[in-house]
């Protein structure tokens, strides 16, 4: 294959994904030296029958939205504030549709040999917009000053952010002139770019010297025209932003919150909204049967959590956790909670599409080995709390009535409460003792680690701490040689299975539903679900 043929060929691929509009497309080929029969051949390919369009106004309806939800990216823990804020704000490095790092503020990045410094070019003629002002008028040009002061918000003792963990590594960030960010790390970090893909990371302007984290201006494909916490938020394309001839479709985009499962994929199969996440899968082949309603479904590393709090009795009793582990049944969760949509786990985060996912490790359904476990304890008969909302996951409470048949089949009184949707994340993970949970996909190992895994992280749920663990994560983030952080990983793997403090039945995939007036990429991309938080602005209106 000669390099014409290559580059012939890489367009196709392009134009596959949606990662080029007709515009590009012509100009590439132009370039190319393509002759224009052969260019329309590409063109009216099959991989152009589903090419992006320009125009319309996108409704969707999402159900994870809290009125207590902010523009603060450090307290995100949901989709909805998620696919905000990668709207109307950037990173500096992307999760691709390959689920490789890619450019975004950051138009390039090299680190040093030994992987401890990563520098950074910062792309050039960036302005931030602020749609809340009314004025389509830039406010200000990207700066790294303003990169370094939203990196820094992260770091620290006294950072309030959900992502310290991530951050923990970095030892100092500085400029190297006016295009360049140097971020130095105390031990070697093979995958540096990607902890700038965590969610909590996007990049604000600077107000007083600080990122100004509630700001509602940002440097992305839309204007936040409207924001109403746990209600209704409203978009408008910034035909300005230096993405729009490649990214941001819709003309206008509107975010309703729809907590209720039936209702969400009522309003969709109506024509009340265009696209919802997380469609009940008790009823989802009812769903598929609907007419103009297409399901997107997305293996992924996502994984159904059941957290307990191992500093509170009788949870900090590692026998008692292993009764209740080997007592789950898995199977009966993929098929009667999931409905197949799933892979049975191991109570471990690290899921199947990892390269160090161990499958040989299983946790068995065994009641025998339960009991024996729950002896070892000295708790039989023990009786203890679990809360539950499908605000976690869907089915969630039928998940919970599920457990506690079998944990009562050895001799345990489970106390299943349905807590209340709004608030749950606030309100009841990370505070009860034992809750329903799940944690979307990452796109390596270390960003889920890193921020729930390791001794004294903000979101250890569990409040576990296995130094074995904690020193893995360090090793296996500088470690060069994939076989042997596989190794590593596997090893986190079995300590977390037998030593953690979740009970994890399952991973799951992304499930969205749209109607057929949306347009979705043939490839959807990673590290969060909705396209990796930014199907819309990567989705589009047919018409």
């Amino acid at each position: 294959m000669n390099r014409k043929q290559e580059k012939e060929l890489e367009i196709q691929r392009m134009l596959k994904d949606g990662r080029l509009n007709r515009r590009q497309f012509l100009g590439r080929t132009s370039a190319m030296g393509i002759a224009a029969t052969t260019a329309g051949g590409l063109w009216s390919s099959r991989a152009l029958a589903n090419m992006p369009k320009m125009g319309g106004h996108m409704r969707c309806g999402l159900n994870d939205a809290n009125t207590i939800d902010s523009l603060d990216s450090t307290a995100y823990n949901a989709t909805t504030m998620i696919v905000i804020s990668r709207s109307i704000r950037d990173s500096i490095v992307d999760v691709g549709i390959d689920g490789q790092a890619t450019p975004n503020l950051a138009e390039s990045w090299e680190s040093s040999p030994d992987a401890k410094t990563w520098r950074f070019k910062i792309r050039q003629g960036v302005e931030f917009y602020d749609g809340m002002s009314g004025s389509n008028d830039p406010i200000k040009a990207l700066t790294v000053e303003d990169v370094i002061n939203s990196i820094n918000v992260h770091r620290g003792e006294d950072t309030k952010s959900a992502a310290k963990g991530v951050f923990e590594g970095v030892s100092d960030v500085r400029a190297d002139g006016n295009d360049t960010v140097v971020v130095e790390f105390a031990n070697a970090n093979a995958d540096g770019p990607f902890i700038f893909t965590d969610y909590h990371f996007s990049v604000v302007p600077t107000v007083d010297g600080k990122a100004d984290l509630f700001s509602s201006a940002g440097t992305g494909c839309y204007f936040l025209r409207e924001f109403d916490p746990g209600v209704r938020t409203t978009l408008e394309k910034n035909p300005n932003s230096w993405q729009a001839s490649e990214l941001g479709f819709a003309d206008s985009v509107e975010i309703i919150a729809i907590l209720d499962d039936n209702a969400r994929v009522t309003a969709l199969t109506s024509g009340s909204v265009d696209v919802i996440n997380r469609p009940d899968l008790k009823t989802i082949h009812l769903l598929k049967m609907a007419p103009g309603v297409s399901i997107v479904d997305v293996p992924s590393n996502l994984a159904y959590t059941h957290p307990m709090r191992t500093d509170v009795p009788p949870f900090d009793n590692n026998d008692f956790r292993l009764a209740l582990k080997y007592s789950t049944p898995r199977q009966d969760f993929v098929d009667k909670i999931l409905f197949g949509y799933g892979f049975v786990g191991n109570d471990q985060p690290l899921g199947p599409q990892f390269p160090s996912f161990d499958r040989n490790l299983q946790v068995e359904f065994d009641l025998d080995k339960a009991r024996d476990h729950l002896k070892k304890s000295g708790l039989e008969g023990a009786e203890f709390d679990m809360s539950t909302s499908d605000t976690a996951y869907g089915g969630a409470v039928d998940a919970a009535q599920l457990f506690a048949e079998n944990w009562q089949a050895i001799g345990l009184r489970p106390n299943i409460i349905r807590e209340p949707k709004d608030g749950y994340w606030s309100d009841v993970w990370n505070k009860k003792p034992f809750c329903a949970c799940y944690w979307g996909p990452r796109p390596i190992e270390d960003l889920i680690l890193s921020i729930a895994y390791v001794t004294g992280a903000p979101w250890n749920d569990t409040v576990i701490s296995i130094p074995r663990v904690d020193e893995l994560v360090v090793m296996a983030r500088g470690e060069l040689d994939q076989a042997k952080r596989t190794e590593m990983y596997q090893e986190v793997q079995q300590l977390i299975s037998m030593q953690g403090g979740t009970i994890i039945p399952a991973f799951g995939s992304d499930i969205a539903a749209t109607n057929d007036m949306v347009g979705v990429p043939e490839k959807i991309g990673g590290g969060w679900e909705m396209d990796g938080g930014h199907f819309v602005k990567r989705w589009w209106m047919k018409g």
